[in-house]
């Protein structure tokens, strides 16, 4: 059945809890609003398959008006009785949920709702959740099915011995959030809200889906472009394999064959690339792959994915100082700092369009890459990167911050090289989900690096984290600690400096090996009236009356900048796409509804960057 087929379907049939009306929701008023906010569809936000990357035809999207309610921590069973409506998947905190209310450590937030499922005689069913920040406990028709702790990565649960004859099935979520109580990574979110610190994010925050699979079938498959060997290695994990099956890729471009692979299990294979297509931000080249599951002669499971041709790595220049490198070809990556935060979803994204809206408006004005800062992206968003063409640097969303001292002072690497001592379970916490964030986001040919810390809130024990990094995904380059407390580690030696440009002496750090990076500048402020997240005590690193003045003082900054090239500056982040609550340094309001700066100005700029870096030997 088609994706179209499927969600007509599912208007015909209905589903209880996510047919019910409009008239029981609307958005919480007091604060600005996105354009896109009055295009959520109460009825079915967000409705696009959600795994770009391993699509399947049999679905069916759960996002919708469920039930919540919030109740104190000691709460053990569902509740009988539930506060209200609550849309699904956008935070409780948020406007678009309806709600509005922050939930503390000392308190629950349950979820219920009644879907439509039926329970299949042989096939399996797959309830997944894009993410739920931070533990939860589900339950199918009052039976616990499973634990998962994790804010930013995607999980799944076979729900299928848990269901009941007929076609409603109950379906409850218990979550508990300590925000920055506790020691599991958050990012930006705070109990109390002040300056570069956001508003908490609890609960369900992407798209919730079941999916029917057979009993053996495709977990996940793994796709490392090797550019050098004109081949993409591919493999995939089944469930429930059983002896003699095997997977089988094929490589498409377009509606053309160029090769396939055959592999049990586990195990890793080439597909043979002839005169392969590179992908870069300027030919965003994407192969199509068909994936099909075989027990002998019998097809048993099939889904689709795509991949690209492009290879991250460092290459040396005549001075003999380490370069960023896209495709062999010496690359200077200049993006903005992306913080993936709305004023009415808070983590969520109103719709689809506005998801897009951001990518598409960053490549507008030039950028040819986005530090995704402390924070995964569903996977929708990745995949309109790797369609765009942006290059992307992953951060991992940082947790258990302070007991670092960190000083970046212009010119010089941090003057206390501390690791922080965690705790046991803290760094169980940091460890389980970089590997789950690694694993989930693996396949996107966007990202080009990995950022494992950020300016020393909670780093530590850098060399060892980063080596392991290295070791799981050396397709990729390593950064590892943008701004942070400095180790000789990794591929990338990255300071921070507010406002102006600057760099790692390369007098001094040109022989080290690592690229030169400046991992965050800027932060120009212009608050833009009836526009900000409130009306006064906003802020910038450096702040200006106009967009005149802000655009001269740019662009003075983007003269600074060409000069640095040439010295060894291999890639810098500007602070940042968007205002963020109370920051108002965004090259675009928080409601993106204003540019402060052309884009056709900035392109021109920005084209004097890369100008640049073509002089590079």
């Amino acid at each position: 059945m088609s994706i179209r087929k499927s969600f007509a379907l599912m208007a015909i049939l209905g589903m209880s809890s996510l047919s019910l009306s409009a008239q029981e929701w609307k958005p919480v008023e007091g604060k600005i609003m996105t354009p896109w906010a009055d295009k959520v569809d109460p009825a079915q936000p967000l409705p696009e398959y959600p795994r770009p990357q391993l699509k399947r035809a049999d679905w069916q999207n759960l996002n919708g008006l469920w039930e919540y309610a919030i109740t104190a921590s000691s709460q053990q069973n569902i509740p009988v009785a539930f506060d209200g409506k609550i849309l699904v998947p956008y935070p409780v905190e948020s406007a678009l949920s309806g709600v509005g209310k922050r939930i503390g450590k000392d308190q629950l937030l349950w979820y219920k709702t009644t879907a439509s499922i039926s329970k299949p005689k042989a096939d399996q069913v797959l309830l997944h959740f894009g993410a739920v920040d931070w533990q939860c406990d589900l339950y199918v028709n009052g039976q616990k099915v499973g634990r998962h702790e994790g804010g930013f990565d995607p999980f799944s649960f076979n729900i299928t011995k848990y269901l009941k004859k007929g076609k409603k099935q109950d379906i409850a979520l218990r979550v508990w959030d300590p925000t920055d109580d506790g020691p599991q990574p958050r990012g930006k979110q705070v109990k109390n809200p002040e300056g570069i610190w956001y508003t908490p994010v609890t609960g369900i925050w992407q798209t919730v889906w079941t999916e029917v699979v057979p009993t053996t079938h495709i977990v996940t498959t793994k796709h490392t472009p090797d550019v050098d060997g004109s081949s993409i290695k591919v493999q995939a994990s089944l469930q429930d394999a059983k002896t003699g099956d095997i997977v089988k890729f094929v490589a498409f471009d377009g509606t053309q064959q160029v090769g396939e692979a055959t592999l049990p299990s586990g195990v890793e294979g080439d597909i043979a690339i002839t005169n392969p297509k590179l992908w870069s931000p300027e030919t965003p080249h994407l192969y199509q792959l068909k994936i099909y599951l075989y027990r002998g002669a019998k097809q048993i499971d099939y889904a689709e994915s795509y991949f690209a041709m492009r290879k991250s790595s460092l290459k040396k220049d005549a001075a003999g100082i380490n370069r960023l490198a896209l495709n062999n070809k010496i690359s200077f990556q200049y993006g903005p700092l992306d913080q993936g935060w709305w004023p009415d979803g808070l983590f969520t994204a109103p719709t689809d369009e506005a998801l897009l809206f951001d990518i598409v408006k960053t490549k507008e004005m030039g950028f040819n890459m986005i530090r995704k800062h402390i924070k995964l992206e569903p996977a929708r968003w990745y995949y309109y990167c790797d369609s765009v063409g942006i290059m992307v640097w992953q951060d991992m969303p940082s947790g258990d911050l302070g007991g670092n001292r960190w000083d970046m002072r212009p010119g010089q690497i941090s003057g206390y090289n501390r690791d922080k001592e965690r705790s046991a379970e803290s760094e169980a916490y940091y460890r389980k989900e970089w590997k789950a964030i690694m694993d989930a986001a693996h396949n996107f040919p966007s990202i080009v690096v990995w950022v494992p810390f950020n300016e020393a809130w909670g780093q530590f024990k850098t060399k060892e984290i980063t080596e392991w990094t290295m070791k799981y995904d050396p397709s990729r380059l390593i950064n590892s600690a943008s701004g942070g407390n400095f180790f000789y580690t990794g591929n990338i030696l990255d300071i921070h400096n507010y406002p102006d440009p600057n760099m790692p002496d390369p007098a001094i750090f040109g022989n080290s090996g690592q690229a030169l990076v400046l991992g965050e500048f800027g932060g120009l402020g212009l608050p833009v009236e009836g526009h900000t997240w409130q009306e006064k005590n906003n802020w910038g690193y450096q702040s200006f009356k106009n967009k005149t003045e802000l655009m001269q003082r740019y662009s003075k900054m983007m003269g600074d900048l060409k000069k640095l090239i040439p010295l060894g500056l291999s890639a810098a982040v500007y602070t940042q796409t968007t205002d963020v609550e109370v920051e108002t340094n965004g090259i675009l309001t928080y409601d993106r509804k204003v540019m402060k700066m052309p884009e056709a100005e900035l392109k021109k700029l920005h084209q004097a960057l890369y100008d640049a870096n073509e002089n590079v030997k």
